[in-house]
């Protein structure tokens, strides 16, 4: 019982520390200048590259299936890419949540497609923003907050001293945080009817009851239901958006949503989005997320997509 407890209390203390550790690491990076911010990431990139960890492997694994068309020399290059485009990511990370926003948007140097978002509001419908893991997708949030009615929605992190940073970064020049429950739902709907943005990141497994399978660069993924849900209940005009990494600084991409993503067969309507997150991730697909685990569920009889 004796080394049971203790056992406890040392895991208690160790996630005590996670917060303050993490909270710390970002200070750190915010004393960085930009460049020097992602030279550190491309080196932690490389070493990933290097290694045979998590990210490096899910890297490869994702790449070799959604780019079935490349050589075995074109795939490492890609891989390679990204590794370093993922530790730019990390480094960058200090920049994105601690620096003053007009810091921050001082690095946007371009923005490409704004009168789609104009052109869109101006059908007083709202807007869905799909906004897909690429290049710095805190940079696009800012820089959306600062000129328009912007609600997103996020899932909390487990860490609370991370959340709390993460809501007050993220809402200090005027956005709203949704989370993704009922309550953020709400939330939602009512942006959208006051002709304002809502946006989501949509290429994220959901839970169980939150998701379909659909197509995404020609392999099934379990696929969120809620922007198309949203998309056919309110009627919104959906568009997509992201922030691409360039040499001093970011440009902002939008583009209007293509196909029956606002379809209320929920089956096209998730095809739909799926395939507008391909469009925008084949303009620059070294900067998307490839480390992250999008084919863990499967589709009922198929192997293990990662072992």
């Amino acid at each position: 019982m004796a080394a049971n407890f203790h056992l406890y209390d040392k895991r208690f203390h160790v996630k005590q520390l996670k917060g303050p550790l993490a909270v710390g690491l970002l200070f750190l990076l915010s004393l960085l200048p930009l460049s020097m911010a992602r030279s550190l990431g491309s080196f932690i990139g490389r070493r990933m590259n290097q290694g045979t960890g998590k990210p490096a492997r899910n890297t490869r694994k994702n790449i070799a299936a959604c780019f079935p068309e490349l050589d075995s020399a074109g795939q490492e290059a890609l891989i390679s890419a990204s590794l370093e485009e993922t530790g730019c990511s990390m480094g960058e990370m200090g920049m994105s949540w601690i620096w003053q926003p007009e810091r921050v948007l001082g690095k946007v140097t371009a923005v490409q497609g704004k009168e789609v978002l104009d052109d869109a509001l101006a059908e007083n419908r709202g807007v869905i923003l799909i906004a897909p893991h690429i290049g710095n997708w805190e940079v696009l949030n800012l820089w959306l907050s600062k000129y328009y009615k912007l609600t997103a929605m996020y899932k909390p992190p487990k860490i609370k001293m991370m959340d709390d940073l993460i809501r007050k970064k993220r809402e200090r020049i005027g956005s709203q945080l949704a989370p993704a429950n009922v309550k953020g739902v709400r939330m939602a709907v009512k942006c959208l009817r006051k002709n304002e943005i809502l946006g989501i990141l949509p290429d994220q497994e959901p839970d169980k009851s939150g998701g379909i399978f659909a197509p995404f660069m020609g392999v099934q993924a379990f696929t969120m239901k809620l922007l198309p849900q949203l998309a056919a209940q309110t009627g919104a005009v959906v568009v997509s958006g992201y922030a691409k990494r360039v040499d001093g600084g970011f440009e902002l991409f939008f583009h209007h949503a293509e196909g029956d993503i606002n379809s209320k067969d929920l089956d096209e309507a998730t095809a739909a989005m799926n395939q507008e997150v391909e469009y925008c991730v084949r303009q620059v697909p070294e900067q998307y997320q490839w480390e992250y685990r999008r084919f863990s569920r499967r589709p009922e009889g198929d192997a293990a997509f990662y072992k």
